[in-house]
């Protein structure tokens, strides 16, 4: 039968250590932008961005996701650590699934555009002649549609095959609760269909919320304890 005792556990705890506080910080900033988006709802207008960018630059960078690029860099060590963890129960799931994380990163990153939103609001205020205003909406409204495009959706896959193969790999191991595992299973459902897709996407990734929030604190918290670290 296949032994689940973590031999050479002292080579990886930093690792699951950092994991699990990583997992606990994305908690954290999840709740930190849902109330960004309650409270400043994000703009559907490039007009609308530009102000918001010249009246809140920092609600605006929020709005617009920069946390979420936070989130991916910590959401990468985090399935690194369950790599460290769950290698041993299936290391061809955990290596597929990290290695997805890793190309999900890098491709949001081609996607993000915070920063060059900012850049073009400000370009579009200092503007004088209409052909620059213009000029300005028209890179503004590419941005937009280069922050919810092809790149964008390629990313929020990856990501859900990702959670949902570490998920499957749970359900296999004693070291984490079935409960765990079921929750990110939810999640992966609900994030199947990206929010660029339309109303139905939206919904979705709004319902997925809760559930990742609490898929990684007990992640987060699992990693933490004294058994696995």
């Amino acid at each position: 039968m296949f032994s689940e005792s973590l031999e050479g556990a002292s080579t990886w705890r930093y690792l699951r250590k950092i994991g699990g506080i990583d997992a606990l910080t994305i908690v954290a900033l999840i709740s930190i932008q849902m109330i960004v988006f309650f409270l400043w709802p994000p703009p559907t207008t490039v007009i609308g961005w530009f102000t918001l960018f010249q009246q809140k630059p920092l609600i605006g960078l929020i709005d617009m996701d920069l946390l979420l690029v936070v989130d991916y860099v910590l959401m990468l060590i985090v399935i690194l650590s369950l790599w460290s963890v769950l290698r041993r129960i299936n290391e061809s799931f955990m290596a597929i699934a990290l290695l997805l994380q890793i190309v999900s990163v890098a491709t949001y990153f081609s996607s993000t555009v915070a920063f060059e939103m900012l850049s073009l609001s400000n370009q579009y205020t200092v503007a004088i002649t209409d052909m620059e205003r213009l000029t300005s909406l028209a890179a503004g409204q590419a941005m937009l549609a280069t922050s919810q495009g092809t790149a964008f959706d390629v990313s929020y896959i990856l990501v859900d095959i990702a959670l949902l193969t570490v998920s499957y790999v749970m359900l296999q191991s004693r070291l984490f609760s079935r409960a765990i595992a079921f929750v990110g299973i939810l999640t992966s459902v609900l994030m199947f269909i990206p929010p660029s897709a339309g109303t139905v996407g939206v919904i979705l990734s709004v319902m997925s919320v809760p559930p990742t929030a609490i898929w990684l604190f007990l992640v987060g918290r699992r990693l933490l304890s004294s058994k696995l670290v």
